[in-house]
């Protein structure tokens, strides 16, 4: 054999960040644990310490790595050719959602104990535990979601409710009854109506024992693997809300065929699927021909859960492109301490800090059932969604070349962005609907008004009689901009009340009219300061190691 050359060092690995290991993802968010301690209580901040570890670890960001880069497979029959219908998640997959469901963000704030300010405490940790990975939010934000939707049928509540608070993820094909935990998904677009759901063609034939029996499809099914799901069809009296266990009482599968998985730009470790209603027998939830009014609390939380989401994302490319930025050198310098850099840093920190604030305010909100929220929430899910794809995209650049490569992460949640904007209504369907809660509910006008303190900035007190105007003349063709300025109104007065330090540099920039680009704050504003708050300190939790 003829020896090979020896080995010949070409290089020393320098100038590159240590791994975003082990760090306090509170810790580097104070404007969560401001808004969380404001809105709650500094109980309900202690009660995230565990989630918050579990996040920062390197095993999750590995598990949240994997279960993107597996995605999941259909099996629609086994060797034998039996049909099966049956999805295969890699095990990082489960590994998240068994973290997620034992750490109550499914549904423990339904529970009877759950005690004060339970919504609240479950959106931050939706929050900060999103940022690992947000395909396997899904399934958990539908049985959130599911609960308020099914209390429409007390006897279906009873029956299913339990399982679904169940702190104990138990996949698998079985009978409800029989699991431990239970997990539930939403199936009602379908491809000729899409959000329109009005336009849907799926039958609900009633049969002799009270059931229905279902034909039809479904364009989107969230979470296919779930327990059970909550569909729309017709019925004799219209359009009405059922719900169909994948598993019946007796032990039969239901008449639940899955056609095909989506290939999807993002969200890729989740299973969304068309699916066939070939008979399927679904139990009803709610009034026939109510079928929108029931599943509209629904609705509400998953729109929550958008905010929710993207406001993790946004703050999840924020955290990694601070990180970079604190230890990498270019042209003789930190980059973190070039102002060019700082002043992006910074204006990305400002864009985190008012969605978060909003969000958790929000939630908040959910707590004492208030007004605020039909009129607000379409609002925020309209912009803060809106605004994730840019924000995510200016923090990946942040990396330059690096970020751009698949291991760095940043692909990833740049792939997922847009998602939040288009799930549960997008841009156009959200901002009417914004229209519609000014139109038909004035309560929710005058909730939003009463949060809007005045007095505290002239330039806030401008933006306000801005909004009052549009509010009057409301009109589907200002739809955007009425729903853009109640969001940037209400984060302004929420940071001039709670998070000073970031008010002066948010209304300066967003308040004002037309468009901008990230990074181009105002003189006089101190960026590292605000950079400071937001950088991770790596090795803040060696015990999860």
């Amino acid at each position: 054999m003829i020896p090979g050359p020896p080995p010949v060092a070409t290089h020393e690995v320098t100038n590159q960040p240590p791994p975003l290991h082990r760090h306090d993802p509170l810790g580097c968010d104070p404007t969560l644990v401001t808004a969380v301690r404001a809105f709650g209580s500094d109980d309900v901040v202690a009660s995230l310490a565990g989630v918050a570890a579990d996040a920062g670890s390197a095993e999750a960001r590995e598990h949240g790595r994997l279960a993107d880069a597996h995605p999941p497979v259909l099996r629609t029959h086994d060797r034998y050719g039996n049909r099966v219908d049956e999805v295969e998640f890699h095990p990082s997959w489960h590994w998240l959602m068994a973290r997620a469901v034992g750490h109550g963000l499914h549904a423990a704030p339904w529970a009877p104990d759950a005690g004060p300010h339970a919504h609240l405490r479950r959106a931050a940790a939706f929050t900060v535990w999103s940022r690992v990975e947000a395909g396997h939010g899904c399934p958990i934000s539908m049985t959130y979601a599911a609960v308020p939707a099914l209390r429409h049928a007390p006897e279906l509540a009873a029956r299913y409710e339990p399982g679904l608070r169940s702190p104990v993820y138990d996949p698998g094909l079985r009978e409800p009854g029989g699991k431990a935990g239970l997990l539930a998904g939403m199936s009602m677009t379908e491809k000729q109506g899409g959000s329109d759901v009005r336009a849907n063609t799926t039958t609900a034939t009633p049969l002799a024992d009270g059931t229905y029996s279902l034909v039809g499809h479904k364009w989107f099914t969230s979470a296919p693997m779930n327990d059970l799901f909550l569909a729309l069809a017709r019925a004799p009296g219209g359009l009405t809300c059922f719900v169909l266990p994948r598993v019946l009482p007796d032990g039969r599968r239901n008449a639940l065929r899955l056609q095909r998985l989506k290939d999807k730009l993002g969200n890729r470790s989740n299973a969304s699927a068309e699916i066939e209603y070939t008979g399927a027998v679904g139990w009803r939830v709610g009034d026939e021909g109510r079928g929108v009014r029931t599943i509209i609390e629904m609705v509400t939380m998953t729109r929550l859960d958008c905010v929710l989401g993207s406001t993790a994302g946004i703050r999840a490319a924020l955290t990694e492109a601070a990180h970079h930025a604190a230890h990498r050198s270019a042209f003789g310098a930190v980059l973190r301490d070039q102002p060019a850099m700082s002043a992006v840093l910074a204006d990305l920190a400002v864009e985190s800090d008012a969605a978060t604030v909003l969000a958790m305010r929000l939630a908040s909100e959910v707590d004492k059932s208030g007004p605020l929220l039909r009129l607000a929430l379409p609002a925020a899910k309209f912009y803060v969604c809106k605004r994730a794809p840019a924000v995510v995209a200016e923090a990946l650049e942040c990396l330059g070349g690096n970020g751009y490569v698949e291991e760095s992460g940043m692909p990833r949640l740049y792939r997922e962005a847009p998602l939040m904007s288009i799930w549960e209504g997008s841009g156009n369907v959200t901002a009417l609907d914004v229209l519609r809660a000014v139109e038909r509910e004035p309560s929710s006008v005058d909730a939003l008004v009463a949060e809007l303190e005045l007095g505290a900035d002239r330039r806030l007190d401008d933006a306000v009689s801005a909004l009052r105007a549009e509010l009057a003349a409301a009109e589907p063709a200002r739809a955007r901009a009425l729903a853009e300025r109640i969001t940037l109104c209400l984060q302004a007065s929420l940071l001039v009340r709670h998070v000073p330090e970031v008010a002066e540099p948010f209304i300066a920039t967003r308040l004002a009219e037309g468009g901008r680009i990230m990074g181009a704050l105002p003189r006089g504003v101190d960026t590292a300061a605000l950079v400071d708050r937001v950088t991770p300190d790596p090795g803040q939790f060696p015990v999860k190691e």
